[in-house]
């Protein structure tokens, strides 16, 4: 399954939608305007809150928490690592890696070896876009919270 994920250029916040392979949106993803920790949530076109990264308070590497409902999802950590971003995400249902590539454009997403999906970062365009590829399209959610949470955590950190 591929999904295309566009930052909206002139929001006040961060602000994405999320295309199919045809194009037509399938979900939207918005920030509140005044949160201090940078509150993320993904909805449905109807609405419907999907998942909620929050990011936590740290001064060296970022953190983000992704929720479901009331429930923890996953956490996802930024590594040290001097050229290529690694990050950790840990859930209930075991631990992913994300490993990216130099300059942060692409990343894999593995679990326990096996590559599950691939975000490719589009270069040179109005806000970020990314194409995410993924091997079983009931991930589909989960990783695009996830790939919004990487382009907050790895080319946000400044904000």
């Amino acid at each position: 399954m591929i999904l295309y994920i566009k930052q909206k250029v002139l929001a006040l916040t961060d602000s994405y939608n999320v295309f199919d392979e045809n194009l037509q949106p399938i979900y939207k993803v918005k920030s509140k305007l005044l949160s201090l920790l940078s509150n993320i949530n993904l909805y449905d076109m109807s609405d419907n809150e999907l998942f909620l990264i929050k990011r936590k308070f740290t001064f060296m590497l970022a953190e983000y928490e992704i929720y479901k409902g009331e429930t923890l999802h996953a956490k996802l950590k930024q590594e040290f690592s001097f050229f290529k971003p690694k990050l950790k995400v840990t859930s209930p249902y075991g631990d992913y890696e994300i490993q990216g590539e130099l300059f942060a454009m692409n990343f894999k997403i593995t679990f326990n070896g096996e590559l599950l999906g691939t975000i490719s970062k589009k270069a040179l365009s109005l806000g970020d876009s990314y194409k995410l590829e993924i091997a079983d399209e009931k991930d589909a959610t989960f990783f695009t919270a996830l790939a919004i949470a990487i382009d907050n955590c790895l080319h946000n950190g400044k904000k």
